[in-house]
Formats: C-alpha cells, structure tokens, sequence
C-alpha cells in the first residue's frame, strides 16, 4: 500500500451566508479507499463533496492530491483548465441526477467515447469497441449504443453515467447519493454493480449517502457529519455497529433494522 495519501483534507471550511456548511473539515484517502460520508439532509456532506472535487471554492484549509505524474497538487490552486483536465481524466463523478453527468443528446456510445477522447483515443473503432465492452460492463444491452439516453429508464441512465465516469480507469471517483431517487429494485442493481466494479478496478472513491445500508455495502471508512462538522469517524462497521455519538447513534436507530 502507498504511504501516500490519495487525497490530504486539512481544515476545510465553507460558509453561506451566515450558515456553515463545513467547518474544519480534515482527513486522508488511502489508495485503494472507499470513504463514506454520511449525514441528515443539510448536514454538509454534499458541500464538502463539491469542495474535494474543485466545484466549489473552499473559504478557508486545503485539498491535495496526489497525481499519477505531477506529483501533489493543490487542488484549488490549480487553474480552471487544469482542474477540468484533472475531473476529465482521473477523476470522475456520478451525480445523483444521472442527467446531469450526462449529454442527454447524444448516443450512450458517444457519451462514453468523450471521456475516451479526454484522454487521447482517436481511432473510431477502438472507442466504440471501448463503449460497447463498457456497456456490456454496466448491464446495458449493446443494441442500445446508438440511443440517446432521453430513451432510458433512471436506472440505465445511471449505470451509463457510470460507464462514462470509469471508462477512462479514473484514479479516484467522487459519489453524490448514486442511488438515490430510484426504485429499491433499481437501488439494488446499481448498489451491486457499484460494488463489483469497485472492488475489480481498485477504486478509490467519496460516496456521499444518506442511507447507511448504502454506506455498508460500499464504504471501508465512514465519516458522520452534523452541522457542517463531522463528529464521528471509523470503520464503517465499527461505526455503524458500535456508534460512539449521540447523532450517529440517532442515525444508527432510526435508518437501519434491528
């Protein structure tokens, strides 16, 4: 395993208005990881996503990250080209919308071949050979490479969100709720998915959910926050089985089984 963190969070910290979104916010992704970050709605969690991943300007701490060939970067020092590079390439991101991480007027081939060409695929043939195998991967019939995704179910349109986001070995993938708003049935499907591609690819990734039977199922280490902060870290089944905070233990209650 690398000594290296992937990901360096130190002091994070955002503000709307008056309101605090996160506050202090620290901690390290290890190759190799599966971070949950968990929470009530407007506990912080997406804010704190968006900030990792270069969509929203911190007010104050940092974000590094380790490349695979510039060695560390500040990830809000980087200039606007090079951030989106940097999300083209070896990162991705899987919205909760599966709308809005896709082209929704181009085909599910095309939608993938982009992230192909972020990275320097020229040869037509290799990147639809590429769409199709990754459609396969997905659970996506190959008949409907050449279909808009306005022709998909919500479940489809996520697994090809997915596709497109890990099409090009991405390093590191940020998760906003991937299976919320979906049928249970659908939740289960992509929750297995998720699982196997991550556990395949070596991924490294972020997911922020608040479904904590989601966070089990995916997640090595599992952060809770309240009120911008986080108050409670670990394992995520020491975290879940043995919760030591109050609001974790809350959480713990009311969302899973006895």
């Amino acid at each position: 395993m690398s000594d290296t963190p992937l990901l360096s969070v130190r002091a994070l910290a955002k503000h709307f208005g008056g309101r605090v979104a996160c506050r202090d916010v620290s901690f390290d992704l290890w190759p190799g990881e599966v971070l949950g970050i968990v929470g009530e709605s407007g506990s912080g969690k997406t804010t704190l996503l968006n900030c990792l991943a270069g969509r929203l300007e911190p007010d104050a701490g940092s974000v590094s990250y380790e490349t695979a060939s510039m060695g560390t970067v500040d990830v809000h020092g980087l200039s606007e080209a090079r951030r989106r590079l940097l999300a083209r390439t070896e990162w991705g991101f899987v919205n909760q919308d599966a709308r809005d991480g896709l082209r929704m007027g181009v085909s599910a081939g095309a939608n993938i071949g982009e992230r192909l060409m972020a990275i320097g695929a020229r040869h037509y043939g290799e990147i639809r050979g590429n769409a199709s195998e990754w459609l396969g991967r997905v659970e996506i019939d190959l008949d409907r490479l050449d279909d808009r995704p306005t022709t998909f179910s919500g479940g489809m349109r996520q697994r090809l969100q997915i596709a497109r986001n890990l099409v090009s070995n991405p390093r590191l993938v940020f998760m906003d709720e991937p299976t919320g708003g979906l049928d249970v049935s659908v939740q289960a499907r992509i929750l297995d998915l998720l699982r196997g591609l991550v556990d395949r690819f070596h991924l490294s990734a972020v997911l922020v959910t608040h479904d904590l039977g989601v966070a089990r199922l995916l997640t090595h280490r599992l952060m809770v926050m309240q009120g911008g902060a986080v108050i409670e870290q670990g394992l995520t089944d020491q975290v879940l089985d043995d919760p030591q905070h109050a609001y974790t233990q809350m959480l713990v209650a009311s969302i899973l089984p006895v």
